[in-house]
């Protein structure tokens, strides 16, 4: 078995997708540090994490993807060292179910892994993609979200509650808590500290800009509107590659716009629950690598737009250049501009 298995279990928004690109990237650079990333790629540990949550509709993403947690396990059990698994995902566990991955992990010391910034950030961030992802729900309607199967909520959003399940049965040094980096550190700061706590020594390539683009205010409540339109789009890789992939990264991204920001009922719910989260980690001693406080909302936060207060005009401008340009797309795909350039050339040419 693994002498020591480090697990990320997120929290979501907080440079996963960023970490997760480094480690796969350099999959055997990791190995040769000592450190064991077991599975095939990514979505095993995308799967396990629900697979481990006892997720009943699992079977749907890949018929690969039930039996997923067991597998990682076993090929931890096979290895002789360090392992580490990782997906945010993980943190929607329940306790009974982070008891089990710890104790089905034994008798490797197990040590938790948890990423974090501040709740409001958190909230934004975690809901544009939640919109990125084909979601309909408003954002002042997220803390009314409720249960065990949503990835896009407070329970995997709040980061006290995710230690409070998680740590449980975790020794306090053994849970490392990450604050992101602020604006000011330098930009490898977050993957250095992550390497750092589970033993990656050496150099590795790093990506030249965040895996994750944002949305403008205009932008991300026309995506909304537009899901409640795309009941085709359901599957997961229906999702990612035609949601997420064109329309909202490809498309909308380079419209620009207005940053986003909460209503202020829940910058204050947001407040609340950092401010809890702090107590926890400070009273209970877990080993924090960077500045505990900037897990605090901040008392001046950016000058940031309501969605709310967007207008069906400046959606209707939005919606306007989208077709624009999705028609183009759809001329380049069927060839009317091959065979234009094709009949335009016919017509000019000396022998014609």
């Amino acid at each position: 078995m693994a002498e020591r298995v480090y697990l990320h279990i997120g929290l979501p928004k907080t440079g996963t997708t960023y970490l997760q690109g480094i480690l796969w990237e350099n999959r055997d650079q990791v190995l040769r540090d000592g450190v064991l990333l077991p599975g095939e790629g990514h979505r095993d540990h995308l799967w396990a994490a629900l697979d481990l949550q006892g997720r009943k509709k699992l079977a749907r993403r890949s018929p690969r993807a039930k039996g997923s947690w067991g597998r990682l396990r076993d090929e931890l059990a096979a290895y002789d060292g360090t392992g580490l698994i990782t997906h945010e995902f993980f943190c929607g566990a329940s306790a009974a179910q982070a008891a089990r991955a710890v104790a089905e992990l034994a008798p490797a010391e197990v040590h938790l892994v948890v990423t974090a910034r501040h709740t409001a950030g958190m909230l934004a961030a975690g809901w544009q993609e939640m919109v990125k992802n084909g979601g309909t729900e408003a954002l002042e309607e997220i803390p009314h979200t409720k249960g065990p199967g949503s990835e896009f909520s407070w329970r995997t959003w709040d980061l006290h509650g995710v230690l409070k399940r998680w740590a449980a049965t975790v020794p306090p040094e053994r849970v490392h808590v990450l604050p992101m980096p602020g604006k000011g550190e330098p930009p490898d700061r977050h993957w250095r500290n992550f390497a750092g706590v589970v033993g990656l020594t050496s150099e590795y390539r790093l990506p030249d800009r965040p895996a994750n683009q944002s949305l403008g205010a205009v932008q991300v409540e026309l995506l909304r509107r537009v899901n409640a339109h795309l009941a085709a789009f359901r599957s997961p890789g229906d999702r990612g590659r035609w949601i997420r992939g064109y329309l909202a990264e490809k498309h909308l991204v380079a419209q620009g716009g207005e940053r986003f920001g909460l209503p202020d009922e829940l910058v204050e719910e947001c407040r609340r629950r950092s401010e809890r989260a702090v107590r926890m980690i400070r009273r209970k001693g877990f080993d924090v690598v960077g500045d505990v406080d900037s897990l605090l909302v901040p008392d001046d936060l950016p000058p940031q737009r309501a969605v709310s207060s967007v207008s069906d005009a400046e959606l209707v401008d939005a919606a306007g250049d989208l077709v624009a340009v999705m028609l183009a797309d759809v001329r380049e795909l069927s060839g009317g501009t091959t065979r234009r350039r094709a009949r335009r050339s016919a017509r000019t040419s000396p022998t014609a």
